[in-house]
This record gives structure tokens, C-alpha cells and sequence, in this order.
């Protein structure tokens, strides 16, 4: 696949961008959020030091770490790609001060210090392809840009606004990433039993899902997978892995994300090894009734605040306690994007939204269930973006 750009420019987004930018009078974006980087750009940085300058009008530019170039180049939507140097010799400042220095000169170079949108408020980022060290935003990186502009003004309510309805070509990428989500699923569930550590069934999936989304429909250049995983009496939301054993005749509990090349998903699958207890069977019963119920609630116009009261309401009337995470949120080129629908939000679901609904309730001292999937908010409905099962007794 090296040489062949995975995607054609997504005329529809950038279009967006720049009506955005024209309608807040912006001369050029300033972004260095990888999740915002491959919005841009189409490239997912391998370290976060990569920036794109994307101006209102003319083509982008994206700077890079020089071993980078060549990718940048094959992947970019632009080919005004700058390289700085990793490591210099005669310069001890980390890589990002180069980078830095370097979207300063292109600033300066394209005449584009007037009016300057930068991520000032930027809440949470995706990782780099690395995934494991997530570069920050110092104090030197706002002031170098509002050094260099007339004026500065925050880029994310912009970006947030632009990235809250996807396209075709997000749409088909986030596709992919539930379809390698479910391959590998379906795979690990031919190596797992009984007794074996949720630390190793973590491991075998994630494996999968490197192994099965590299190179997927000629298409992933990266896949990655992060798990938590839970069974039985270990299922407590959001705490880490354990490694206790995979329990008999109560769910095993996946809370996964894939990501393939910069665009994500956000689900929450189960298996049960032989026959599910009838205190998780009648659980699953009213999970699945309340699942459904919000699906067929979540269509254009329907509220943010509706959503997430009717989730939340029918966990409580079947005498389960209210689950303390968000049941919806929404999914791109982060797991956890807007629209953030929640009962005191104002908004309304929209036509190309892409959201996660999660119902899900806990048991005091240790187990529960959780069911979670991606839907595409279409005139018709929400579609769901995954095939595998959530009804996991069969």
C-alpha cells in the first residue's frame, strides 16, 4: 500500500471548513490535535508534533517530523509538506519547539498573521499513532501564535461545529473500524475460555485487531485497538483491566475502541461462556428493550435531553441504579466528540451525526452489564455501525 493514498480529498468537509472560517472572518486555522491534524490533512501523525496551517483560501500546509515526509506526502490531502528535524544537534529544545518555528515561518512566508484561529480551548485530543504518549500544549505554543498574529481567537467551537456532521468518506471510514472491531471479536471468541485472565483475552483482541486492520480492504494504513475488559463480579465501569478469570455462565464485558487511521469507534460488547444466569438473563432482557427503545427514539430532531432521560428513566423504572457515566456521546475522529447529548443540554440529533448509546447499569460491590454501539443518525433512523451482537447468548 506505500505510495497509495488511502483517500480521496473530502471536498465535502473542507468546503465546510472554509464557509465556517468565512462566516468568523478567519484567514487560516493553526492545529496541532492529531484528531484535528487528519481532519485537515487526512495524515495521523506518528508523534504529536505534526501541525497543519490551513488557510480560508489556498492549499494547506502540513509540517512534520522530517523520517515522516515521505508518508505525508503519499497520504496528505496537501503536498506542501514542511519537514523539521527530529533531533538537532546544534538545538536542545524538544521537537515541538521546531515545529514551532517552522509554522511561524510558513505564517509568515504566506502572509497569514492576521486574523488567526488556534485550539484554545481544546478539552481532549485523540492520540498519535503511537497512542502511548500524548503530547501537550505549552504555554510557549499559544504565545508564539499570538506573537506572530494581529489577532487570535479559539478554533474549537469552529472545528467542533464542522466535525459534528461526517461526511461520506468519515462515514465509510468509521465503517471500517466497527467492521475490524467485529472481525476481531469474532476471532477472539474461538481462543478464549473459561478461566483464562481478562488480561490475555485484552491482549488476544487487541492483537486482532492490529493484525486484521493493517492493510484491511487495501485500505488501513494503522488500525489499533484499546480494551477493557471485565468479567463477572470484576465488571466495575471504567476501572482497569484486573486479570481476573474469565467467569462461567456470566458476561465477559469489552469495552473497546478501534481506531483506523485516525478515525474511531466507541463499543461495548459481551460474550458468556455456557448458560447466562437468570439475574443477568432478565438484565440483558430489559438492556436490550431499553437499547431499542432509544435507537428507534434517535432520528432528526429528537432531543439531546430526551435521549438521555429516556435511557436513564427506564434503567430506574425496571429497579436498576442509574448508571454514573455518560448513555450518549458523539464519535469521529475522537472515541468521545460532540454532540454530548445530556438531559440539560439544549440540541437536537441531526441528520449525519454519528453517536454512541450506551445503556448500562452496575450492581453494588461488583458486576453488571453494559450494551453499546455506533449509530449514523439518517432520515430514517439511527443505523448501527456494527454487526456484532448485542443479544450474546446465542
Amino acid at each position: 500500500m506505500s505510495g497509495a493514498r488511502t483517500y480521496p480529498v473530502d471536498d465535502v468537509k473542507l468546503e465546510r471548513v472554509h464557509s465556517l472560517m468565512a462566516a468568523e472572518d478567519l484567514d487560516v486555522l493553526v492545529v496541532r490535535a492529531p484528531d484535528n491534524v487528519v481532519y485537515l490533512t487526512n495524515y495521523w501523525p506518528m508523534k504529536g508534533y505534526a501541525m497543519a496551517v490551513f488557510p480560508r483560501r489556498g492549499e494547506a500546509t502540513l509540517v512534520v517530523l522530517e523520517p515522516q515526509e515521505g508518508e505525508a506526502l503519499d497520504q496528505a490531502w496537501t503536498q506542501d509538506v514542511r519537514p523539521f528535524l527530529f533531533y538537532d544537534p546544534s538545538d536542545p529544545r524538544p521537537p515541538a519547539a521546531r515545529a514551532m518555528d517552522k509554522t511561524i515561518e510558513v505564517l509568515r512566508e504566506r502572509g497569514l498573521t492576521g486574523r488567526i484561529g488556534i485550539e484554545l480551548s481544546q478539552g481532549s485530543q485523540s492520540t498519535d499513532r503511537m497512542l502511548g504518549e500524548p503530547t501537550v500544549f505549552t504555554m510557549d505554543y499559544f504565545t508564539s501564535l499570538m506573537d506572530v498574529a494581529d489577532e487570535t481567537v479559539d478554533a474549537v467551537p469552529l472545528l467542533s461545529l464542522a466535525r459534528i456532521i461526517k461526511t461520506a468518506q468519515e462515514i465509510e471510514r468509521m465503517r471500517i473500524a466497527n467492521e475490524v472491531a467485529a472481525l476481531a471479536l469474532e476471532a477472539t471468541r474461538k481462543d478464549i475460555h473459561p478461566g483464562m485472565s481478562t488480561s490475555q483475552v485484552g491482549g488476544i483482541w487487541e492483537g486482532y485487531v492490529h493484525s486484521i486492520g493493517i492493510g484491511y480492504e487495501n485500505k488501513v494504513k494503522m488500525a489499533r485497538g484499546v480494551s477493557l475488559i471485565w468479567s463477572g463480579d470484576g465488571i466495575q465501569t471504567f476501572t482497569p483491566t484486573k486479570g481476573e478469570p474469565v467467569a462461567e455462565n456470566e458476561p465477559t464485558l469489552f469495552e473497546i475502541w478501534v481506531c483506523v487511521d485516525g478515525y474511531w469507534n466507541d463499543l461495548t460488547k459481551n460474550m458468556v461462556f455456557g448458560e447466562l444466569e437468570p439475574r443477568y438473563d432478565r438484565l440483558l432482557e430489559t438492556l436490550l428493550a431499553i437499547f431499542a427503545e432509544a435507537i428507534d427514539y434517535a432520528r432528526p430532531g429528537a432531543t439531546f435531553g430526551g435521549l438521555d432521560e429516556l435511557i436513564r428513566a427506564r434503567i430506574e423504572e425496571a429497579g436498576y441504579l442509574d448508571p454514573s457515566h455518560p448513555v450518549s456521546h458523539g464519535v469521529g475522529a475522537r472515541a468521545h466528540e460532540p454532540p454530548w447529548p445530556h438531559r440539560a443540554a439544549a440540541g437536537r440529533l441531526e441528520e449525519g451525526m454519528v453517536i454512541a448509546i450506551e445503556p448500562g447499569t452496575y450492581f453494588p460491590g461488583g458486576g453488571g452489564l453494559r450494551l453499546e454501539d455506533n449509530f449514523l443518525i439518517t432520515s430514517d433512523g439511527a443505523e448501527q455501525l456494527c454487526r456484532y451482537p448485542d443479544d450474546f447468548r446465542s
